[in-house]
């Protein structure tokens, strides 16, 4: 299952997905330079020195052969030209959130939904970010009541994973009921019948 993991600049997709991989993440990281300071606002974000210019990659897989794959897009305007081609062929969003400017989000959430693609909303809870009440937040974000809404710190794995499950079982309860998410090539005899099943037991991976 191709997941795309979405969001403003600065908001923690590149360490989302460094921590739920199994695998070593590919990352396309450039260092922040003063020329790019006009372009890239900063504000609230004064210890970020890289940033994502392409994608970033990583694997997960959980029990009964479900394999997740992240794909993390760029955050800023000037590479949202990206954003479609790295998209192309995924089942779902997860769309990452910060309360210290969650107005940055609307214009993700709408390329998302532009897509059509289903997504889930993590609210990545920075330490000095405020906090608020997750119906103030679905609220404030204007969501569908079926869109799932988390809160997470993208730095831990728990939470993180409990994010990208809402996701994978809210693409899995969307999707026709034969299709089989791992694709065509997948071995009947070893394929997981019930794939919804398979992504709750992951609460049980250690």
């Amino acid at each position: 299952m191709k997941l795309v993991v979405a969001g403003p600049f600065g908001v923690g997709k590149t360490t989302l997905i460094r921590t739920l991989s199994e695998i070593a993440t590919l990352h396309t990281e450039e260092a922040m330079t003063e020329t790019g300071r006009p372009v890239d606002d900063l504000a609230g974000l004064p210890e970020k020195a890289t940033t994502t210019v392409a994608v970033d990659f990583g694997r997960l897989t959980l029990p009964g052969n479900v394999v997740l794959y992240m794909f993390g897009t760029p955050g800023q305007r000037r590479f949202f030209p990206l954003w479609h081609d790295i998209a192309r062929g995924a089942l779902g969003a997860l769309v990452l959130a910060d309360t210290r400017r969650l107005a940055d989000s609307f214009e993700i959430m709408d390329m998302v939904e532009e897509q059509g693609l289903p997504y889930a909303v993590a609210v990545n809870c920075f330490p000095d970010a405020p906090v608020h009440p997750v119906e103030v937040l679905r609220t404030h974000l204007d969501l569908h009541p079926t869109t799932p809404l988390l809160l997470c710190d993208a730095r831990e794995r728990g939470a993180s994973l409990d994010a990208l499950i809402a996701l994978a079982e809210h693409v899995l309860d969307g999707l026709p009921a034969t299709a089989d998410p791992a694709g065509p090539s997948a071995d009947p005899a070893t394929a997981d019948p019930s794939a919804a099943s398979a992504v709750s037991a992951a609460e049980e991976r250690p």
